[in-house]
C-alpha cells in the first residue's frame, strides 16, 4: 500500500510502494507543492521507474523556481537504485541513520 501525505513542518512523507500503479496520486500531491521540497522515505520499500520519473518531474519543477528536492531517511535499497540510475547525482540525499 502506498501512502504520502504532508506534515506540520512541511515534509512530505511516503511509504510503500512508488510505482506505476501510484506514480500519478504521487505526482498529483507533489505537483501541490510549492518551494524547496523535502521528502522522507523512511517508509519506502520499493520505488520503480515510474517512481524515479515522479521524483525528475517534481525536481524540475521546483528547480525552475530556485528550489530544489531533498530526499530524508533513505535506506540503502533505495540508496542503491538511486546510485544505479544515477539519480543519486540529481537529489541531495540523505541516508537513514
Amino acid at each position: 500500500m502506498f501512502e504520502i501525505r504532508k506534515e506540520d513542518q512541511g515534509t512530505v512523507v511516503v511509504s510503500g510502494r512508488l510505482d506505476a500503479a501510484n506514480a500519478e496520486t504521487a505526482l498529483a500531491f507533489l505537483d501541490g507543492v510549492e518551494g524547496q521540497c523535502v521528502i522522507d522515505m523512511g517508509g519506502l520499500e520499493y520505488i520503480s521507474s515510474a517512481g524515479l520519473g515522479v521524483l525528475l518531474r517534481t525536481h524540475k519543477r521546483v528547480s525552475t523556481g530556485g528550489s530544489g528536492l531533498k530526499l530524508v531517511n533513505v535506506n540503502p535499497h533505495i540508496r542503491d537504485i538511486f546510485s544505479y540510475s544515477g539519480f543519486d547525482k540529481l537529489f541531495e540525499i540523505e541516508e537513514a541513520s
